[in-house]
């Protein structure tokens, strides 16, 4: 499957906001947006162009898209499913996006990042309910239960220590001691905090 293997940093630059996609690294001074912040590229030091419309929803897109670590195919079948549900699909959109496995368990401190989140869930290192799940896309439900299969790992036990930097959304529990997380309820729009403006994503895919 297609995968973006270059520098992450510059995908932050590209969309000029700290996506914290190298988890503590984008805390610490080493972080490349908060010593390099401007676009990637030769002329990224040049005052830009005023964007178009397109530019200003295609952006939007790209930084959600980014953010959860998707392809532009995974995430056009999220948007889909989107539309078929009732509500506001821009709003139906994010929540699926944040009950995606892979970002629970990041949410809960079991990882430093998404990607490490969904390295850990294709290779069996979490369970859902006391069964096994290795699908990164695998979306909760309020009342489920997540934990690792091996508490002492170092991967683990690391993120762990470090989860009181970036706290535990309202909707989510967890034990430290018993490295267990719960859904106490499905997430909504205002508990997500990261600037992002879903309605141009709608209006990008609806031309």
């Amino acid at each position: 499957m297609a995968r973006y293997t270059g520098s992450v940093c510059r995908l932050c630059r590209r969309e000029n906001l700290k996506l914290f996609l190298k988890g503590d690294r984008c805390y610490s001074d080493k972080c490349g947006f908060d010593r390099r912040g401007y676009p990637p590229g030769q002329h990224g030091q040049r005052r830009g162009r005023k964007m178009s419309d397109y530019g200003i929803q295609l952006r939007e897109k790209q930084k959600i898209k980014r953010m959860y670590g998707l392809t532009e195919k995974q995430f056009h079948l999220f948007f889909k499913r989107a539309d078929r549900q009732r509500g506001v699909t821009g709003t139906n959109l994010l929540v699926m996006l944040e009950r995606r496995l892979d970002n629970v368990v990041y949410r809960l401190g079991f990882v430093n990042s998404r990607s490490q989140g969904r390295h850990l869930v294709r290779h069996n290192h979490f369970r859902v309910n006391d069964k096994k799940v290795n699908i990164p896309s695998y979306i909760i439900q309020e009342g489920d239960v997540i934990q690792p299969k091996n508490k002492k790992l170092q991967i683990i036990t690391d993120a762990m220590e470090a989860v009181v930097r970036r706290g535990i959304p309202q909707w989510l529990d967890l034990d430290k001691e018993e490295f267990k997380g719960s859904v106490k309820s499905l997430p909504v729009r205002e508990d997500l905090t990261m600037p992002m403006q879903e309605q141009l994503i709608v209006e990008l895919y609806s031309k």
